[in-house]
């Protein structure tokens, strides 16, 4: 989970600095294959036609990142990200491509400065293959994040109940 998370974070960078826009996901269910130092987590969310944008407000809205750059490439987006939280600061580059109909794929690598009990830079690179396996099943709702375990989270920014 908190591999999915970070690399949203860092992928889908909001504000003023954006020289490009990622497009969003078409709406319907999608299965995440995270790949990283950690082993590899699936999960899959519910997007809506707000998930992404939503997403991204609720991650920019927190001003913790000082550069978020997205800027179009021949075959896909590339971003930069330099973020703090507290005494942690993560410096990020991705790449994401795909159709975004039915494919995306992001590449992070993410350097983590300011972790406690952690004297050295700490390098995390992350994979996540995304696609689209058909529509919501019923009861899920725009922004749901289902894990392995069957356990449902919201994903950041989304609202948590149905309207």
């Amino acid at each position: 989970m908190r591999a999915i998370i970070l690399a949203a974070l860092i992928a889908a960078p909001a504000g003023a600095a954006v020289a490009d826009e990622v497009p969003p996901r078409t709406p319907g269910l999608w299965e995440s294959v995270s790949t990283s130092d950690d082993g590899v987590t699936k999960a899959r969310q519910c997007v809506g036609e707000d998930t992404d944008r939503l997403a991204k407000q609720a991650v920019g809205g927190a001003n913790s990142c000082s550069k978020n750059v997205v800027t179009r490439t021949g075959d896909g987006y590339a971003t930069e990200t330099v973020c703090k939280v507290g005494a942690v600061t993560a410096e990020g580059r991705g790449a994401i491509t795909g159709d975004f109909r039915t494919t995306v794929r992001i590449e992070t690598v993410t350097v983590l400065t300011g972790l406690p009990e952690q004297s050295t830079p700490l390098t995390r690179k992350t994979v996540i293959e995304n696609r689209r396996v058909g529509d919501c099943q019923p009861g899920q709702k725009p922004g749901d994040i289902i894990l392995e375990d069957g356990t449902v989270a919201p994903t950041p920014g989304t609202p948590t109940k149905t309207q």
